[in-house]
């Protein structure tokens, strides 16, 4: 009997002790958990480390010749190790008041005693990654590094900095939509997006260290793994001519109240797009470019599409441009719609190439169902022939589709050919019409646009982009032939007689084409708006240059293609011409085009603005805050635009005379060389590439 209770005595004994056992542990595990958890969790994460991606230099994306169109200037976040083994209490509070008056200076945003307050609180909470500045340019970054207590460095003076690099465009909104934008968690677009992969580079590896709050901080100065730079994108968009293109867009928008409106110059023998514009109106009436136009909105071309429609008709050997067509009394039905001509009473009996000329919808609608309509689809499949319904493929997306439909589409009806032949039923970008137009003046052989002309890797040439032929031959030369003396009449005899000049020969097409209202149709003349475009080449005799201009909803009772669009169209092709020596007949028969401003060589601001100050020349500065700049000629002034001088980058001396492109150069320790007089025409190192001091660089005066 004792021995039983001795031995439920120590069972019970035991019992006890695990019960105890098990509370301490749930009270250590609550006190773990709820009171002690913040301090233990960042704890942890304080022991976290791993190594992390860096990004690397997006690489630039530049012009023809060589100027900087997008480029990625590097800005750092600058933090300190407030708890550093190396910064005792007494060389804190040594450099505190030095510290926090060099950092007010720097920025100049709050006080020294506010900065010094701010470093003291970190201090005292144990801030190992405190922050003291974000967006911290290069310059001002060597600044700090000079600081009292920053100066000792990572380890001895808990300076930390981390780059960041920022994407920006020297020439702000020039061809900003084309160029486009490559943003985390958006969808790139432009040649940003068509290029990201030779743009971005290889990402670098760092070892980093999570501390509270979720953020990594670097453990050394080094890199794991170095990032490489990304490759350099060369376009082939002409600046001068870009801004002369934009300009006069956003002039005639303005002048019109138009809702948008774009315009594109390519090189006719390349497809190369030389300028290209796309200008939209906001809420507060101002223009910008929000979308690419030219590129991916599909709409009805109106009388821009009448080329291809005779051209069918030529192709087939149905007419001639000297066979007679009864426009009649300017109104005809359609089965149960009715066509009218602009002209009043109608153009009776005229030729193809009048009715074209003219732009008379009833003369072409006729030409087209008097030989089609009993076999609609020959037509179709004639114009499938030329192309027209198919996309670009360009290098850029967005693209929007043309739609050509054929006899089998379920919206095919009896006005179908009237209505295509003269650009209705039809859709088609500005961008896929003069390409249409470019083929014309190229004999026939259709290429597709190209944006890019090279990719290069540190000056090296590492991708060339070709110029594709989509169409060899959209038809005959016969026909080709017979098109351009339609397109040279228009500007010579008809309904874009504005254009004409006797310095160089235009060949193009007017287009005004109603635009259907969602909710009204074409019903209301009230509703009704209206979209304006001129479409051609230059010069006309030996083409070298094709452009589009088109401007969508104008305003102000004036919508004709002629007036409204037609003017941006002859000032930039004047700007080309008067600049393109090569296109001219002779420097003996024609007059060059010269600016009633003097050309000025680009250079430093101060001296630029006293030379025209004692001139008495009138200057506008759009280059704030800087010494170096680009002029202008305009009409009426010089423009004094900024230049980009980005340290341990190659500076864009082009323009610039050899003093200060000498001063620029060496002062960023480069050895310059020079042959020839005048301005600076060309650099052996591209602007933009990264540079090293000791390097030898050679400059070509014009």
């Amino acid at each position: 009997m004792e021995n039983k209770k001795d031995i439920l005595w120590r069972v019970y004994l035991l019992y006890f002790l695990f019960c105890l056992f098990g509370v301490v542990i749930l009270s250590k595990v609550f006190l773990i958990q709820f009171v002690e958890g913040k301090k233990w969790r960042e704890k942890a994460e304080s022991l976290t480390t791993a190594v992390r991606n860096i990004e690397a230099v997006r690489g630039n994306i530049y012009a023809a010749d060589g100027s900087l169109l997008a480029t990625s200037v590097p800005y750092y976040e600058t933090r300190i190790d407030l708890k550093a083994d190396a910064i005792t209490d007494k060389i804190f509070n040594e450099s505190i008041d030095s510290l926090a008056y060099c950092l007010s200076r720097l920025f100049n945003d709050k006080s020294a005693k506010a900065y010094k307050k701010d470093l003291q609180e970190g201090r005292k909470r144990g801030d190992r990654y405190h922050l003291i500045k974000r967006g911290v340019k290069y310059d001002e970054l060597k600044q700090m590094r000079a600081f009292p207590l920053l100066r000792k460095g990572r380890y001895k003076g808990g300076f930390i900095y981390v780059q960041q690099n920022k994407r920006q465009k020297p020439f702000r909104s020039l061809a900003a939509r084309t160029i486009g934008y490559d943003v985390k968690g958006v969808k790139s677009v432009g040649l940003e997006g068509a290029y990201n992969a030779d743009l971005q580079g290889v990402e670098g590896k760092r070892l980093m260290q999570k501390i509270a709050g979720g953020v990594w901080m670097p453990i050394n100065d080094d890199n794991e793994i170095e990032p490489e730079d990304g490759c350099e994108i060369y376009t082939t968009i002409d600046i001068n001519i870009q801004d002369v293109a934009e300009h006069a867009l956003y002039t005639q928008l303005e002048k019109h109240d138009a809702d948008h409106g774009c315009v594109v110059l390519m090189e006719v023998s390349t497809g190369d797009v030389k300028a290209i514009s796309n200008l939209q109106r906001d809420s507060k009436g101002n223009y910008f470019e929000y979308y690419n136009y030219a590129i991916g909105e599909s709409t009805e071309p109106g009388s821009t599409f009448k080329l291809a429609s005779l051209m069918v008709a030529f192709e087939d050997g149905f007419v001639d441009l000297k066979d007679s067509v009864n426009a009649e009394q300017g109104e005809v039905r359609f089965y149960d719609a009715t066509m009218r001509d602009t002209k009043k009473g109608g153009y009776g009996k005229i030729t193809v190439q009048r009715a074209f000329e003219v732009s008379s919808n009833i003369g072409v609608a006729k030409v087209v169902t008097n030989h089609y309509s009993k076999n609609p689809q020959k037509f179709i499949d004639r114009l499938y022939k030329m192309n027209l319904h198919q996309p670009l493929g360009l290098q850029i997306a967005g693209e929007g589709k043309p739609q050509i439909k054929d006899t089998k589409d379920k919206s095919w009806s009896g006005i179908s050919l009237p209505w295509i032949s003269h650009g209705y039923e039809v859709s088609m970008t500005p961008l896929q019409i003069l390409t249409f137009y470019n083929a014309v003046a190229n004999n026939g052989k259709m290429v597709r646009p190209k944006f890019v002309s090279e990719v290069r890797n540190k000056r090296k040439i590492v991708k060339k982009v070709e110029t594709k032929v989509i169409n060899e031959a959209i038809c005959s030369q016969e026909t080709i032939e017979k098109a351009k003396k339609m397109l040279e009449g228009v500007v010579e005899n008809g309904t874009a007689t504005n254009l004409k000049n006797k310095d160089y020969k235009i060949a193009g097409k007017t287009g005004t084409a109603q635009i259907a209202n969602a909710k009204y149709g074409y019903k209301y003349d009230s509703h009704i708006s209206y979209q304006a475009s001129f479409v051609g080449y230059f010069p006309a005799d030996n083409p070298k240059y094709s452009c589009i201009v088109v401007v969508n909803a104008p305003s102000n009772n004036v919508y004709y293609g002629n007036l409204v669009a037609g003017p941006i169209f002859k000032e930039v092709a004047d700007k080309v011409y008067s600049t393109s020596i090569e296109i001219h007949e002779s420097l003996e028969e024609k007059n060059l085009a010269i600016q009633s401003y003097p050309y000025s060589k680009s250079g430093n601001k101060s001296e630029l603005k006293e030379v025209f100050d004692e001139l008495k020349l009138h200057t506008i500065d759009k280059a704030n805050d800087v010494d170096w700049v680009t002029t202008r000629a305009k009409d009426k002034f010089v423009q004094l635009e900024p230049r980009t001088i980005v340290e341990n980058l190659m500076p864009n001396v082009a323009g610039m005379s050899v003093d200060d492109a000498v001063f620029l150069l060496e002062n960023a320790g480069l050895r310059v060389r020079f042959t020839g007089k005048g301005s600076v025409k060309s650099q052996s190192i591209p602007s933009g590439i990264r540079i090293e001091k000791g390097t030898n660089v050679m400059l070509e005066l014009s």
